[in-house]
């Protein structure tokens, strides 16, 4: 399976000639839909979902499908025969790639601010992608995509979230705000060799770099 990054939070799996997008919002190049019959949406912000991107792809492809959660679904409009909604707990196919829904909402930003519906995708049992929350699978993990920055986070609960998941290898996303500087700050800590060790390898990509 070939992973690779399209900008903030948006990244594209592709195998056996397959392709499935995840989180395409409003920072997202439009090449990302390019050969893909699916979408996966975690949640409604702006960073994550695109309405408008989003119908252009589906009148594009007559044969793309979206899976989301309810709240995206009921803002979106759409044809309801070709946007799935989903929740914590089920499972579906999507081009070919087998998923599982886990989490109900998204990491809180501040208790004045209500927290919206925030749903992950693991991907054929390997990539979990978790959206805007640090949800824990109750299966091993292979491939985390870690989000790596945003006004919800702070690095030690990334630290441990990472060690409490435990995956053979963490990915970072979610960094469309950070500069060059940044972007190495978070990596160093969130390494194995950091001053508070994950003990799991870090990856960061360069948009359209795969993995």
């Amino acid at each position: 399976m070939q992973l690779t990054k399209y900008g903030h939070a948006c990244v594209t799996l592709e195998q056996d000639s397959r392709r499935l997008v995840i989180d395409p919002g409003s920072l997202t190049p439009e090449d990302a839909f390019a050969g893909a019959d699916a979408v996966l949406i975690t949640h409604e912000h702006f960073d994550h979902y695109s309405p408008e991107k989003l119908a252009a792809a589906l009148a594009a492809n007559p044969a793309l499908q979206i899976w989301t959660n309810a709240s995206v679904a009921a803002a979106f409009d759409s044809d309801p025969a070709r946007v799935h909604v989903i929740g914590d707990g089920d499972t579906f196919t999507a081009n070919g790639f087998e998923v599982r829904a886990y989490g109900q909402w998204h990491a809180e930003l501040h208790p004045d601010i209500p927290r919206v519906p925030n749903v992950g995708f693991l991907i054929d049992g390997a990539v979990f992608h978790p959206g805007d929350a640090l949800t824990v699978p109750d299966v091993p993990v292979q491939t985390l995509l870690l989000p790596v920055h945003g006004p919800w986070s702070r690095v030690a609960d990334l630290i441990d979230w990472v060690r409490e998941v435990k995956p053979e290898q963490a990915i970072g996303v979610h960094d469309g705000a950070l500069n060059s500087v940044g972007v190495a700050m978070l990596g160093n800590f969130l390494g194995p060799q950091g001053p508070a060790p994950t003990g799991v390898p870090y990856v960061h990509l360069a948009p359209g770099e795969s993995h």
